[in-house]
């Protein structure tokens, strides 16, 4: 027996709030939006969703967990994300050939470079 990766769950001070934010960012869709969280997915029937729920505390460390996002474009996409809301962030990366960026409760994520085939 297996298991299907169902969704990854995010802890969140505005689920609902940081849900749309990140569909816009993916291009997903809100699935369902309730008093207990949010859902997105690509589409209704696509998995693996993220789901943001509602925290009282703030993040305070790094993440020991993350998304990484392959656009087709790095730079571009770098520009787009930090216009919608994210930062850069240092987490001690030094030079490295992909961005760290911050969503806007914070969470760390990766843009990597162009995938070269």
């Amino acid at each position: 027996m297996t298991s299907v990766w169902e969704s990854l769950t995010v802890d969140a001070r505005d689920p609902a709030r940081l849900a749309r934010w990140w569909a816009e960012a993916l291009g997903y869709q809100i699935i369902t939006e309730k008093p207990g969280g949010v859902e997105i997915r690509e589409s209704a029937d696509r998995r693996p969703a993220l789901f943001f729920g509602p925290v009282a505390d703030g993040k305070e460390r790094k993440n020991r967990l993350h998304l990484d996002l392959r656009p087709t474009d790095q730079e571009a996409e770098v520009e787009r994300l930090v216009d919608m809301g994210a930062r850069h962030v240092d987490i001690g990366q030094g030079d490295v050939e992909w961005t760290v960026l911050a969503d806007p409760e914070g969470n760390e994520f990766c843009v990597l470079r162009e995938r070269e085939e």
